[in-house]
């Protein structure tokens, strides 16, 4: 598995022009500058979880396919140790492992997710993205504080052990760690028109 920014990158290019699909075609299928398409595409940019299951649905395939170049080939069951995964990093403060990583025709992304505690974040602009579908985050440890965009404005909650959040992704949203120590939570994304 070749797992990193250029070998995504390379994987976007390919599967951009099997499509027939220009940049600027994807950057607004995805709803974002052609600048912003270029940047990700050079394998210069972070990929985020939104950005590259965005890539997945306009191209019609699984998330894994272009975060390992593989398709995912289990079905009745995919089994993932405590502390195993796909891990990857692909958003400054967060790392992420993908807990089904090999099992094909998901309808649910499941990742467990440790947002990383930094002084900085208690009063910083929280940085929101949006995707299709539905989301649902379980904290295990830590404060998470949530934003979520609202037609009157932003709503934030704190997020503490054993609390759950499920919203429409496509309403922009993000989250930081808070509290003074790493936050770990259960992500679980339903993307709809896999």
């Amino acid at each position: 598995m070749n797992f990193d920014l250029q070998s995504i990158a390379d994987r976007l290019i390919g599967l951009r022009k099997l499509e027939g699909y220009t940049q600027e075609d994807m950057a607004e299928k995805l709803g974002i500058s052609v600048e912003e398409y270029k940047i990700r595409e050079s394998g210069e940019g972070d990929f985020s979880v939104t950005f590259l299951s965005n890539c997945a649905q306009v191209f019609g395939i699984d998330l894994m396919e272009i975060m390992i170049g593989e398709k995912p080939k289990l079905s009745g069951y995919s089994l993932v140790k405590s502390g195993k995964g796909l891990p990857f990093t692909r958003r400054t403060g967060f790392s992420y492992r993908h807990l089904a990583p090999v099992f094909k025709d998901k309808e649910i992304e499941p990742f467990l997710v440790t947002s990383v505690y930094s002084t900085e974040n208690e009063d910083c602009t929280i940085e929101l993205s949006s995707h299709s579908g539905q989301e649902m985050d379980y904290v295990l440890s830590g404060k998470l504080k949530f934003v979520i965009m609202q037609d009157e404005g932003p709503e934030e909650f704190i997020l503490e052990e054993g609390d759950t959040i499920y919203y429409d992704s496509l309403l922009p949203h993000g989250m930081i760690s808070v509290g003074g120590e790493d936050c770990k939570f259960l992500a679980i994304l339903h993307v709809k028109d896999k």
